[in-house]
């Protein structure tokens, strides 16, 4: 399984702007292929910061996000409303508890 965590700062009068954006595409990220997890979140200890968590089966599938348009149109929309550049980890993870 392939976890992989995003944080990036936004500017707070564009908040919503991201909000929005993470709305739009929650169903259809979560519904592809080897998706187990898609959780958007803000820091409440930094209102400028947002964040994603990721669950894949494999690197493969993950890769097959970030090369589809979904990714590719959420980046248009929020990459510009960035104050700084995504601080991006994965890891590569055995499911030892939880559902399959």
């Amino acid at each position: 399984m392939l976890i992989a965590h995003v944080r990036f700062p936004v500017a707070p009068e564009h908040r919503q702007t991201v909000l929005d954006a993470f709305r739009a595409d929650l169903a259809g990220v979560r519904a592809m292929s080897g998706c187990r997890a898609f959780f958007p979140f803000f820091d409440i200890a930094d209102d400028a910061m947002f964040g994603i968590v990721h669950e894949w089966d494999s690197e493969e599938d993950f890769q097959a996000y970030t090369a589809s348009g979904a990714f590719a149109a959420f980046g248009r929309r929020v990459r510009p409303l960035m104050t700084g550049a995504p601080d991006s980890r994965r890891f590569l993870a055995e499911l030892i508890e939880g559902p399959n």
